[in-house]
């Protein structure tokens, strides 16, 4: 028997390259072997990549310094079947200029009410993103017409990145405006700007956790 506790958790669909959890096992194993007999047991989309002793008082939740995840989207007038499991097909034209400049205005401190799923058992819904970017992604020569939207912070609410990257996605359109979205950041609203993005495209990048 063992209890695992981890670092975040993702909606169904979502990939998660940078997850950290923790193990607590009631036997000696060397993280070598520990690390072989759990890929070889596990399902083939999901591995471990690395194994490691910590400290028994490391908690992989609370001790969270940063998270960064992307969102890939292709912008192509067809959908490429290759990459479909990785990357989301947005129906466009998007305006990939208002797009990055309507994602600065998701950095920095905000309150993050109308972006996120509202049944969130969420302490507060104050967050600080670092950056919020897009950027061409480089999946050749599978696919061209593809960019990620980069977000980085200390922590993210349920559904946030999803809704953020809807917002874009309809700014780019022009079927909102930025002052909306500014609007939307700055107080509570009933209803939502947008809809969220799909889960397909959305990929936990990185976690960074310090030691206790």
């Amino acid at each position: 028997e063992c209890t695992i506790s981890g670092t975040s958790r993702t909606d169904a669909g979502v990939h998660a390259v940078g997850q950290i959890a923790k193990a607590s096992i009631p036997q000696d194993i060397e993280p070598a072997k520990l690390l072989q007999g759990m890929n070889s047991l596990l399902p083939a989309d999901i591995r471990i990549v690395e194994c490691a002793f910590c400290d028994p008082s490391f908690n992989p939740k609370t001790l969270v310094t940063l998270k960064e995840y992307h969102y890939y989207f292709s912008v192509s007038s067809v959908a490429n079947p290759v990459i479909g499991d990785l990357v989301a097909h947005v129906n466009g034209p998007l305006d990939m200029q208002r797009m990055r400049e309507a994602a600065r205005l998701f950095e920095g401190e905000h309150d993050f009410y109308n972006f996120h799923r509202r049944n969130s058992s969420a302490a507060t819904t104050v967050r600080m993103l670092h950056s919020c970017s897009v950027n061409t992604a480089n999946f050749a020569p599978m696919a061209d017409q593809v960019f990620y939207l980069n977000l980085r912070g200390a922590g993210f609410l349920k559904q946030m990145v999803r809704y953020i990257a809807g917002a874009l996605f309809a700014v780019a359109r022009e079927e909102i405006s930025m002052a909306q979205i500014a609007d939307y950041l700055g107080r509570h609203h009933d209803d939502k700007l947008t809809p969220k993005a799909s889960a397909q495209g959305l990929h936990l990048a990185m976690i960074e956790a310090s030691a206790p």
